[in-house]
Protein backbone atom coordinates (compact mmCIF):
# COMPACT_ATOMS: atom_id res chain seq x y z
CA UNK A 1 0.00 0.00 0.00
CA UNK A 2 1.30 3.46 -0.75
CA UNK A 3 0.89 6.81 0.85
CA UNK A 4 1.26 8.84 -2.32
CA UNK A 5 -2.43 9.38 -2.50
CA UNK A 6 -2.45 13.14 -2.26
CA UNK A 7 -0.35 14.24 -1.57
CA UNK A 8 -1.55 15.78 1.60
CA UNK A 9 -0.68 16.35 1.60
CA UNK A 10 -1.41 18.41 4.48
CA UNK A 11 -4.50 19.87 3.04
CA UNK A 12 -7.53 19.54 5.26
CA UNK A 13 -9.83 18.67 2.38
CA UNK A 14 -9.43 17.70 -1.21
CA UNK A 15 -11.42 16.80 -4.29
CA UNK A 16 -9.90 14.78 -7.09
CA UNK A 17 -11.07 14.71 -10.71
CA UNK A 18 -13.22 11.78 -11.78
CA UNK A 19 -11.09 8.67 -12.22
CA UNK A 20 -10.83 6.83 -15.48
CA UNK A 21 -12.05 3.27 -15.48
CA UNK A 22 -10.63 0.94 -13.03
CA UNK A 23 -6.96 1.05 -12.21
CA UNK A 24 -5.80 -2.40 -11.12
CA UNK A 25 -6.25 -2.92 -7.41
CA UNK A 26 -2.74 -4.34 -7.10
CA UNK A 27 -1.35 -1.02 -8.31
CA UNK A 28 -3.34 0.90 -5.70
CA UNK A 29 -2.68 -1.26 -2.65
CA UNK A 30 0.89 -2.54 -2.87
CA UNK A 31 2.13 -5.59 -1.01
CA UNK A 32 2.18 -9.37 -1.04
CA UNK A 33 1.93 -10.24 2.67
CA UNK A 34 -1.17 -12.12 3.85
CA UNK A 35 -2.43 -8.98 5.61
CA UNK A 36 -2.42 -6.99 2.36
CA UNK A 37 -3.76 -9.83 0.23
CA UNK A 38 -6.66 -10.10 2.68
CA UNK A 39 -7.15 -6.33 2.64
CA UNK A 40 -7.42 -6.31 -1.16
CA UNK A 41 -9.98 -9.09 -0.90
CA UNK A 42 -12.12 -7.01 1.46
CA UNK A 43 -11.87 -4.02 -0.88
CA UNK A 44 -13.06 -6.15 -3.80
CA UNK A 45 -16.02 -7.34 -1.74
CA UNK A 46 -17.22 -3.98 -0.49
CA UNK A 47 -16.33 -1.66 -3.39
CA UNK A 48 -19.30 -2.51 -5.68
CA UNK A 49 -21.82 -1.75 -2.93
CA UNK A 50 -22.81 1.59 -1.42
CA UNK A 51 -22.16 0.41 2.14
CA UNK A 52 -20.44 2.82 4.51
CA UNK A 53 -16.92 1.71 5.42
CA UNK A 54 -14.93 2.55 8.56
CA UNK A 55 -11.17 2.17 8.15
CA UNK A 56 -9.26 1.74 11.40
CA UNK A 57 -5.47 1.75 11.59
CA UNK A 58 -2.48 3.68 12.93
CA UNK A 59 -1.47 7.05 11.53
CA UNK A 60 0.44 6.78 8.28
CA UNK A 61 -0.70 3.23 7.51
CA UNK A 62 -2.47 4.21 4.28
CA UNK A 63 -6.12 4.52 5.21
CA UNK A 64 -6.78 7.15 2.55
CA UNK A 65 -5.09 4.94 -0.02
CA UNK A 66 -7.57 2.19 0.83
CA UNK A 67 -10.45 4.67 0.66
CA UNK A 68 -9.38 5.83 -2.79
CA UNK A 69 -9.03 2.20 -3.90
CA UNK A 70 -12.59 1.49 -2.77
CA UNK A 71 -13.82 4.51 -4.70
CA UNK A 72 -11.80 3.59 -7.81
CA UNK A 73 -13.26 0.08 -7.85
CA UNK A 74 -16.84 1.24 -7.25
CA UNK A 75 -19.64 2.24 -9.59
CA UNK A 76 -19.00 5.83 -8.45
CA UNK A 77 -15.43 5.88 -9.82
CA UNK A 78 -16.31 8.42 -12.51
CA UNK A 79 -17.69 10.81 -9.89
CA UNK A 80 -15.79 12.99 -7.40
CA UNK A 81 -13.78 11.66 -4.48
CA UNK A 82 -13.73 14.34 -1.77
CA UNK A 83 -11.59 14.01 1.35
CA UNK A 84 -11.76 16.10 4.49
CA UNK A 85 -9.71 15.77 7.68
CA UNK A 86 -12.16 16.24 10.53
CA UNK A 87 -9.36 16.67 13.05
CA UNK A 88 -7.49 19.38 11.15
CA UNK A 89 -10.31 21.93 10.83
CA UNK A 90 -11.30 24.16 13.76
CA UNK A 91 -14.67 23.15 15.18
CA UNK A 92 -16.12 26.59 14.36
CA UNK A 93 -15.41 26.03 10.66
CA UNK A 94 -16.10 22.31 10.36
CA UNK A 95 -19.87 22.69 9.93
CA UNK A 96 -19.37 25.19 7.11
CA UNK A 97 -16.80 22.94 5.43
CA UNK A 98 -19.10 19.93 5.55
CA UNK A 99 -22.50 21.48 4.86
CA UNK A 100 -21.70 24.88 3.29
CA UNK A 101 -23.05 28.34 4.07
CA UNK A 102 -24.99 31.15 2.47
CA UNK A 103 -23.63 34.62 1.82
CA UNK A 104 -23.89 36.82 4.91
CA UNK A 105 -24.74 33.94 7.24
CA UNK A 106 -21.89 34.87 9.59
CA UNK A 107 -19.03 37.34 9.81
CA UNK A 108 -16.67 36.69 6.92
CA UNK A 109 -19.22 34.80 4.81
CA UNK A 110 -18.77 37.06 1.78
CA UNK A 111 -20.03 34.51 -0.74
CA UNK A 112 -22.07 31.35 -0.92
CA UNK A 113 -20.00 28.26 -0.17
CA UNK A 114 -20.85 24.69 -1.11
CA UNK A 115 -19.93 22.11 1.51
CA UNK A 116 -18.07 18.85 0.97
CA UNK A 117 -21.31 16.86 0.87
CA UNK A 118 -22.46 18.89 -2.13
CA UNK A 119 -19.04 18.66 -3.78
CA UNK A 120 -19.12 14.88 -3.44
CA UNK A 121 -22.68 14.50 -4.74
CA UNK A 122 -22.87 11.32 -6.82
CA UNK A 123 -19.44 10.24 -5.61
CA UNK A 124 -17.61 9.43 -2.39
CA UNK A 125 -16.98 11.53 0.73
CA UNK A 126 -14.01 10.45 2.83
CA UNK A 127 -14.19 11.61 6.46
CA UNK A 128 -10.63 11.25 7.73
CA UNK A 129 -9.96 11.25 11.48
CA UNK A 130 -13.65 10.92 12.27
CA UNK A 131 -12.69 10.00 15.84
CA UNK A 132 -11.57 13.60 16.41
CA UNK A 133 -14.91 15.13 15.40
CA UNK A 134 -16.47 17.29 18.16
CA UNK A 135 -19.56 15.84 19.87
CA UNK A 136 -21.96 18.51 18.59
CA UNK A 137 -20.86 17.89 15.01
CA UNK A 138 -21.38 14.15 15.46
CA UNK A 139 -25.07 14.83 16.10
CA UNK A 140 -25.38 16.96 12.95
CA UNK A 141 -23.49 14.45 10.86
CA UNK A 142 -25.71 11.61 12.06
CA UNK A 143 -28.80 13.58 11.06
CA UNK A 144 -27.44 14.16 7.55
CA UNK A 145 -26.47 10.50 7.13
CA UNK A 146 -29.96 9.41 8.12
CA UNK A 147 -31.91 11.96 6.07
CA UNK A 148 -29.45 12.29 3.13
CA UNK A 149 -30.10 16.03 2.99
CA UNK A 150 -27.96 18.99 4.05
CA UNK A 151 -28.86 22.53 5.00
CA UNK A 152 -26.27 25.24 4.52
CA UNK A 153 -25.56 27.56 7.42
CA UNK A 154 -27.95 30.48 7.00
CA UNK A 155 -29.96 28.58 4.40
CA UNK A 156 -33.68 27.80 4.53
CA UNK A 157 -34.04 24.93 2.11
CA UNK A 158 -32.71 21.40 2.30
CA UNK A 159 -30.46 19.99 -0.41
CA UNK A 160 -30.61 16.29 -1.26
CA UNK A 161 -27.22 14.60 -1.55
CA UNK A 162 -26.25 11.20 -2.89
CA UNK A 163 -22.87 10.30 -1.45
CA UNK A 164 -21.13 7.19 -0.28
CA UNK A 165 -19.45 7.63 3.10
CA UNK A 166 -16.01 6.27 3.87
CA UNK A 167 -14.52 7.19 7.23
CA UNK A 168 -11.20 6.55 8.95
CA UNK A 169 -9.61 6.91 12.37
CA UNK A 170 -6.49 5.94 14.26
CA UNK A 171 -8.37 6.15 17.56
CA UNK A 172 -9.69 3.25 19.59
CA UNK A 173 -13.35 3.86 18.81
CA UNK A 174 -14.61 1.29 21.32
CA UNK A 175 -12.74 3.11 24.08
CA UNK A 176 -14.06 6.46 22.82
CA UNK A 177 -17.63 5.14 22.93
CA UNK A 178 -17.11 3.85 26.47
CA UNK A 179 -15.67 7.25 27.45
CA UNK A 180 -18.65 9.07 25.93
CA UNK A 181 -16.56 11.01 23.41
CA UNK A 182 -17.95 9.22 20.36
CA UNK A 183 -21.59 8.44 19.67
CA UNK A 184 -22.42 4.75 19.45
CA UNK A 185 -25.28 5.34 17.00
CA UNK A 186 -22.92 7.22 14.67
CA UNK A 187 -20.44 4.35 14.89
CA UNK A 188 -23.05 1.86 13.72
CA UNK A 189 -24.04 4.19 10.89
CA UNK A 190 -20.41 4.49 9.71
CA UNK A 191 -19.16 0.97 10.40
CA UNK A 192 -21.48 -1.03 8.19
CA UNK A 193 -18.31 -2.65 6.84
CA UNK A 194 -15.31 -2.11 9.15
CA UNK A 195 -11.80 -2.71 7.79
CA UNK A 196 -8.59 -2.87 9.82
CA UNK A 197 -5.57 -1.42 7.99
CA UNK A 198 -2.36 -3.10 9.20
CA UNK A 199 0.66 -1.17 10.38
CA UNK A 200 3.88 -1.44 8.40
CA UNK A 201 5.46 -3.31 11.33
CA UNK A 202 2.89 -6.06 10.75
CA UNK A 203 4.00 -6.49 7.14
CA UNK A 204 7.69 -5.66 7.01
CA UNK A 205 8.16 -8.09 4.13
CA UNK A 206 6.40 -5.48 1.97
CA UNK A 207 9.04 -2.82 2.69
CA UNK A 208 11.20 -3.59 -0.40
CA UNK A 209 8.15 -3.53 -2.69
CA UNK A 210 6.98 -0.23 -1.27
CA UNK A 211 10.48 1.27 -1.36
CA UNK A 212 10.88 0.37 -5.04
CA UNK A 213 7.46 1.87 -5.74
CA UNK A 214 8.44 5.15 -4.08
CA UNK A 215 11.81 5.16 -5.85
CA UNK A 216 9.96 4.79 -9.14
CA UNK A 217 7.77 7.76 -8.24
CA UNK A 218 10.75 10.09 -7.67
CA UNK A 219 10.96 12.73 -10.39
CA UNK A 220 13.76 14.98 -11.48
CA UNK A 221 16.47 13.20 -9.48
CA UNK A 222 19.21 10.73 -10.32
CA UNK A 223 18.06 7.21 -9.37
CA UNK A 224 18.96 5.74 -6.00
CA UNK A 225 19.32 2.08 -5.16
CA UNK A 226 19.25 0.21 -1.85
CA UNK A 227 21.75 -2.57 -1.30
CA UNK A 228 20.66 -5.92 0.20
CA UNK A 229 22.30 -4.84 3.46
CA UNK A 230 20.26 -1.62 3.42
CA UNK A 231 17.05 -3.63 3.00
CA UNK A 232 18.10 -5.80 5.95
CA UNK A 233 18.54 -2.67 8.08
CA UNK A 234 15.16 -1.38 6.95
CA UNK A 235 13.55 -4.71 7.91
CA UNK A 236 14.92 -4.30 11.43
CA UNK A 237 13.29 -0.90 11.86
CA UNK A 238 10.00 -0.66 13.74
CA UNK A 239 8.44 1.94 11.35
CA UNK A 240 6.38 3.80 13.97
CA UNK A 241 5.33 6.26 11.27
CA UNK A 242 4.24 3.39 9.03
CA UNK A 243 4.04 3.81 5.24
CA UNK A 244 4.26 7.59 5.53
CA UNK A 245 7.59 7.23 7.33
CA UNK A 246 8.88 4.86 4.63
CA UNK A 247 7.81 7.23 1.86
CA UNK A 248 9.59 10.14 3.52
CA UNK A 249 12.62 7.92 4.17
CA UNK A 250 12.87 7.06 0.46
CA UNK A 251 12.40 10.70 -0.54
CA UNK A 252 15.12 11.78 1.88
CA UNK A 253 17.43 9.10 0.49
CA UNK A 254 16.74 10.26 -3.06
CA UNK A 255 17.74 13.81 -2.14
CA UNK A 256 20.84 13.01 -0.12
CA UNK A 257 22.25 10.07 -2.07
CA UNK A 258 21.16 10.81 -5.63
CA UNK A 259 22.80 8.47 -8.16
CA UNK A 260 24.29 6.23 -5.46
CA UNK A 261 23.71 2.84 -3.89
CA UNK A 262 22.77 3.12 -0.23
CA UNK A 263 24.37 0.70 2.22
CA UNK A 264 23.47 -0.42 5.71
CA UNK A 265 25.20 2.48 7.48
CA UNK A 266 23.56 5.12 5.29
CA UNK A 267 20.15 3.50 5.76
CA UNK A 268 20.69 3.42 9.53
CA UNK A 269 21.63 7.10 9.57
CA UNK A 270 18.52 8.01 7.58
CA UNK A 271 16.32 6.11 10.02
CA UNK A 272 17.34 8.26 13.00
CA UNK A 273 14.40 9.93 14.71
CA UNK A 274 13.94 13.12 16.76
CA UNK A 275 14.93 15.35 13.83
CA UNK A 276 18.63 14.69 14.44
CA UNK A 277 21.22 14.50 11.68
CA UNK A 278 24.27 12.26 12.03
CA UNK A 279 27.69 12.47 10.39
CA UNK A 280 26.79 10.36 7.37
CA UNK A 281 23.70 12.39 6.59
CA UNK A 282 25.43 15.71 7.22
CA UNK A 283 28.22 14.74 4.82
CA UNK A 284 25.59 13.82 2.24
CA UNK A 285 24.04 17.28 2.64
CA UNK A 286 27.40 18.85 1.83
CA UNK A 287 27.95 16.49 -1.09
CA UNK A 288 24.51 17.32 -2.45
CA UNK A 289 25.52 20.97 -2.71
CA UNK A 290 29.04 20.15 -3.98
CA UNK A 291 30.57 21.81 -0.93
CA UNK A 292 32.90 20.37 1.66
CA UNK A 293 34.71 21.64 4.78
CA UNK A 294 38.11 23.22 4.28
CA UNK A 295 40.97 20.67 4.13
CA UNK A 296 42.37 21.93 7.44
CA UNK A 297 39.18 21.04 9.28
CA UNK A 298 39.35 17.90 11.47
CA UNK A 299 37.83 14.75 9.94
CA UNK A 300 34.32 13.73 10.89
CA UNK A 301 34.14 11.18 13.72
CA UNK A 302 32.93 7.65 13.05
CA UNK A 303 29.15 7.51 12.46
CA UNK A 304 28.45 5.39 15.54
CA UNK A 305 29.87 8.06 17.81
CA UNK A 306 27.77 10.93 16.45
CA UNK A 307 24.46 9.36 15.54
CA UNK A 308 22.56 12.10 17.37
CA UNK A 309 24.42 15.31 16.67
CA UNK A 310 22.17 18.32 16.17
CA UNK A 311 23.14 20.29 13.10
CA UNK A 312 24.75 23.50 14.43
CA UNK A 313 24.08 26.87 12.86
CA UNK A 314 27.44 28.28 13.89
CA UNK A 315 29.91 27.45 16.60
CA UNK A 316 33.56 27.09 17.47
CA UNK A 317 33.69 23.56 16.03
CA UNK A 318 31.76 24.35 12.88
CA UNK A 319 34.06 24.09 9.86
CA UNK A 320 34.32 27.12 7.64
CA UNK A 321 32.58 26.92 4.29
CA UNK A 322 34.25 28.03 1.11
CA UNK A 323 31.70 30.13 -0.76
CA UNK A 324 32.29 30.46 -4.48
CA UNK A 325 30.10 31.90 -7.17
CA UNK A 326 30.63 28.81 -9.30
CA UNK A 327 29.17 26.49 -6.68
CA UNK A 328 26.15 28.10 -4.98
CA UNK A 329 24.80 26.70 -1.72
CA UNK A 330 21.37 25.07 -1.90
CA UNK A 331 20.64 26.45 1.57
CA UNK A 332 16.89 26.68 1.07
CA UNK A 333 16.66 22.99 0.19
CA UNK A 334 18.85 21.99 3.14
CA UNK A 335 16.83 23.99 5.65
CA UNK A 336 13.55 22.82 4.15
CA UNK A 337 14.62 19.20 4.58
CA UNK A 338 15.44 19.76 8.25
CA UNK A 339 12.14 21.59 8.84
CA UNK A 340 10.20 18.84 7.10
CA UNK A 341 11.81 16.19 9.31
CA UNK A 342 10.89 18.02 12.51
CA UNK A 343 7.28 18.36 11.33
CA UNK A 344 7.19 14.67 10.40
CA UNK A 345 8.46 13.64 13.83
CA UNK A 346 6.02 15.94 15.64
CA UNK A 347 3.12 14.40 13.70
CA UNK A 348 4.32 10.91 14.60
CA UNK A 349 4.65 11.73 18.30
CA UNK A 350 1.27 13.50 18.37
CA UNK A 351 -0.39 10.60 16.54
CA UNK A 352 -1.52 12.96 13.80
CA UNK A 353 -3.20 15.52 16.05
CA UNK A 354 -2.22 18.80 14.42
CA UNK A 355 -2.88 20.98 17.47
CA UNK A 356 -0.54 18.85 19.60
CA UNK A 357 2.13 18.79 16.88
CA UNK A 358 1.93 22.59 16.58
CA UNK A 359 2.54 22.95 20.32
CA UNK A 360 5.59 20.69 20.08
CA UNK A 361 7.00 22.88 17.31
CA UNK A 362 6.02 26.21 18.95
CA UNK A 363 3.92 27.08 15.91
CA UNK A 364 0.43 28.39 15.41
CA UNK A 365 -1.89 25.62 14.24
CA UNK A 366 -2.65 27.42 10.98
CA UNK A 367 1.08 27.93 10.34
CA UNK A 368 1.72 24.22 10.74
CA UNK A 369 -1.12 23.37 8.35
CA UNK A 370 0.38 25.70 5.73
CA UNK A 371 3.79 24.07 6.14
CA UNK A 372 2.21 20.63 5.81
CA UNK A 373 0.61 21.74 2.56
CA UNK A 374 3.98 23.04 1.38
CA UNK A 375 5.67 19.69 2.03
CA UNK A 376 2.64 17.65 0.91
CA UNK A 377 2.23 15.98 4.30
CA UNK A 378 -0.91 14.60 5.90
CA UNK A 379 -1.87 14.38 9.53
CA UNK A 380 -3.01 10.88 9.16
Amino acid sequence: MTESESSCSGSTSSAVPPLQAGPALDSLIIGETPAIVGLRGLVRQVAPSDASVLLVGPSGSGKEVVARAIHAQSKRAAKPFVAINCGAIPRDLLESELFGHEKGSFTGAFAQHKGRFEEANGGTLFLDEIGDMPADMQVKLLRVLEARVVQRIGGKGQIAVDVRILAATHRDIDAAIDAGSFREDLFYRLAVFPIDVPSLAERREDVPLLARHFLGSAKGRRPVQFSPAAYERMAEHGWPGNVRELRNFVERASILFAGRTIGRDEAGALLLRRGRVGAIERKALWDATELAPEPAAPPLPAPAAVDEVVVPIRGADTPAIAMTGARPVALRDMLAEIERRYIEEALVQSEGVIADAARMLSLQRTTLIEKMRKYEMRAA
